[in-house]
């Protein structure tokens, strides 16, 4: 009998825990009239190393556990060791002071705790322990801003407010928590610490102005932007290159192409005067990174094309190459190859590394013809393809079957510096594997032996794969033999895998299990649970379970262990070869003991009793699973709704929907596809039934309705 996994459990699995830690009681007629004795006292406890210390040294000798408690923040990274000793001394009188309490919170901060460091900062100071002065505020509340928390940070600014009176917080850390609620999308927070700095006597500076016109301009309030950006200019404040840019990106994304370029001319004219380098080029950068963003394409060729004026400030080399990643970043990276041209006939070359993010996008995009004209152009100037944009390059060229020009990448590649040849090579055989050439496989073979290249057992597990999968397996066992006589090197678990694999696919089981023998006597490619899974699926896939679970046996007798895949796949072997009760008996018997599995073999035992026509058996064993503690995934539970809907049963359909939904899953896009068969299948019959009658409802109707109901 198919035995559930809730007959094996524990028998008091869900006993209460205080039947097994509270005593028994007994009958009052039996009590004892005396009382119970007390409890021993506990050991004393050992003296430790800060003991010794705290008796040795005198509370009030402050300068010593300063640097105590600073060693242990800083030279060991040891807060928790910090905040015990500072503990002890509380103990015994000690008043922390704003080194140790700076201290600390920088320690925390470096640990990554900087909720616990704005806890404790808070107690310290709101205690009255503590109170730091106003450049030791400032500092910590610096440090804090690292944790990008701006609420957080506000009320530990508050709270030293609240403490000290006369403390304000510097511009630069107003200037931060402004930027810090603007990047989450909250530029209406930041105003209002913006106003509250105006408040406490600070005169906001350009940087100010521009973080909270950036802010607005990210979440589309241009006019906010543009009021800000006039009370910026009636207080006498000159807005510098970011500003604009920051202003230009808000019309660009309201699509405001006129007042964009309007603004753009007056960026210019701004850059001519700018005395930060830095600015300047962050500006060019915000600026084309947001025409790119928003689409605007002619208009950054247009920039290429004229370099305006105000570009001086900005050097030539950085604003192409900017244009270039801003490019390639979005996707056009044909339209980064015509920056090149424009840079070349300035006479300027592009950086290898923007060069090369073209020649791999185009490839990616499957633009190949144009991605080894780039090539070719390149190497005139000294570019030469990453290995990561060959391998892309010489894939996208094999799967549109041109391979001369994959040869020339091969032999560009070849002759580059420094570069492993080998490892060429392979990258250049796997990609033949993907158009199933084995003819250019032994060309390559050939031509590695005669540039004295030495294959090694990966060039030959790749050749091999690729006669296997093409069904030439007689010329995958002449290179193996070649391995194994001593003519290249030495086969591993791969190579014997890789051509069981092909044998068994062609139909040839007793070379398969005899080439595994082989590979079990050798000492350097002892077979792993792949090899065994690889040879138990091409067994079931030739119908051969008493081979099958002979293999199986022989795994574990050759001590492999069997991983889930193992059992995934004897379940479902099984369960095709209609032997469902084989399969429940190793689950009994094998699988569940083991503690072995997952959703895997989970979702093969239940696809193989509903194909057998057994829907109530899978749903008791699903439910006997959830019973037991397992979290199932919804691929389970699809399994049975599309067997309920396939026979019709909507009722038992929508009650595994609901179970699923107990248990905390959401059904997804096949749950609803499922059904709505079920509904089409359902209105169809009604309907040929009485074509008269009105069905209770709409198609659509009905499956808003249950997904609003299970939603």
């Amino acid at each position: 009998m198919f035995a559930s996994p809730r007959n094996q459990l524990p028998l008091f699995r869900f006993a209460h825990p205080s039947l097994f830690l509270a005593p028994l009681s007994r009958h009052p007629r039996h009590q004892s009239t005396h009382p119970p004795p007390p409890p021993p006292p506990p050991p004393p406890r050992e003296p430790t190393s800060l003991d010794h210390e705290l008796d040795r040294v005198c509370v009030s000798d402050r300068s010593f556990w300063t640097r105590k408690i600073h060693d242990l923040c800083t030279r060991h990274r040891n807060v928790d060791a910090a905040l015990r000793l500072l503990d002890h001394l509380r103990l015994r009188g000690y008043r922390p002071d704003p080194l140790n309490l700076s201290s600390v919170v920088h320690a925390l901060c470096d640990a990554g705790r900087f909720e616990e460091a704005r806890r404790r900062l808070v107690s310290f100071v709101s205690s009255g322990y503590v109170v730091p002065d106003e450049r030791t505020c400032n500092t910590i509340v610096a440090r804090l801003l690292d944790s990008r928390d701006p609420r957080g940070t506000l009320r530990v600014i508050r709270c030293l407010a609240d403490v000290k009176p006369g403390y304000v917080c510097s511009l630069t850390n107003f200037n931060r928590l402004i930027d810090q609620w603007c990047c989450i999308s909250r530029p209406n927070y930041g105003h209002r610490v913006f106003l509250d700095m105006k408040s406490l006597g600070h005169r906001p500076s350009c940087v100010s102005y521009t973080t909270l016109i950036n802010g607005y301009c990210k979440v589309g309030d241009v006019r906010a932007a543009q009021k800000l950006f006039d009370e910026m200019v009636e207080e006498g404040i000159r807005p510098n290159s970011l500003t604009y840019s920051a202003l230009v990106s808000g019309f660009l994304r309201r699509r405001d192409g006129e007042r964009a370029r309007e603004l753009i001319v007056r960026l210019w004219q701004v850059m001519k005067c700018e005395e930060d380098s830095f600015v300047s080029n962050a500006a060019f950068a915000d600026l084309i990174d947001s025409l790119c963003r928003e689409g605007f394409f002619d208009e950054v060729f247009q920039i290429a094309e004229s370099m305006p004026q105000g570009l001086k400030a900005v050097a030539e080399e950085h604003a192409y190459g900017q244009m270039i990643d801003s490019l390639c970043k979005f996707g056009r990276h044909h339209g980064a190859s015509r920056i090149v041209y424009i840079m070349r006939k300035r006479g300027i070359s592009p950086s290898l590394a923007s060069y090369n993010s073209i020649v791999h996008g185009l490839s990616k995009q499957g633009a190949c013809m144009r991605a080894c004209q780039l090539l070719k152009e390149g190497i005139e100037f000294g570019y030469l393809p990453s290995e990561y944009t060959y391998k892309v390059l010489v894939e996208a060229l094999c799967q549109e079957s041109d391979l001369p020009k994959a040869r020339e990448v091969l032999h560009v590649m070849l002759n580059k510096e420094g570069v492993q040849k080998t490892r060429i090579y392979n990258i250049y055989l796997r990609a033949l594997c993907l158009v199933n050439n084995p003819t250019e496989l032994l060309n390559v073979l050939v031509s590695m032996l005669q540039s004295n290249c030495q294959p090694d057992v990966i060039s030959l597990n790749t050749i091999i794969h690729g006669f296997c999968k093409t069904g030439r397996v007689e010329d995958a066992l002449k290179i193996l033999h070649d391995m194994i006589t001593g003519k290249f090197r030495a086969p591993d678990a791969v190579t014997f895998t890789t051509v069981i694999s092909g044998l068994l696919d062609v139909g040839k089981s007793q070379e398969a299990l005899d080439l595994l023998h082989h590979a079990i006597l050798a000492e350097n490619s002892k077979p792993s649970v792949v090899t065994y899974n690889a040879v138990l699926r091409g067994l079931f896939k030739l119908s051969k379970v008493k081979e099958a679970e002979d293999i199986f046996i022989s795994m574990k007798n050759h001590g492999v262990a069997a991983d889930c895949t193992t059992y995934s796949i004897l379940i479902d072997g099984l369960c095709n070869c209609n032997q469902v009760d084989k399969a429940k008996r190793l689950w009994d018997d094998v699988i569940w003991p083991s503690k072995v599995h997952d959703n895997y073999v989970y979702a093969a035992l239940l696809k193989g009793i509903c194909t057998s026509g057994d829907l109530d058996g899978a749903c008791h064993f699903l439910y006997e699973l959830v019973d037991s503690g397992v979290s199932l995934n919804i691929f389970c539970y699809n399994i049975l709704i599309d067997k309920a809907c396939k026979l019709g049963l909507k009722r038992e359909a929508y009650q595994i929907l609901g179970e699923m939904k107990k248990n905390g899953l959401a059904p997804d896009a096949v749950t609803w596809r499922t059904l709505d068969k079920l509904h089409s299948c359902v209105k169809m019959q009604s309907y040929s039934e009485d074509s008269s009658s009105q069905s209770e409802g709409s198609l659509p109707e009905l499956i808003r309705e249950e997904r609003f109901k299970y939603s």
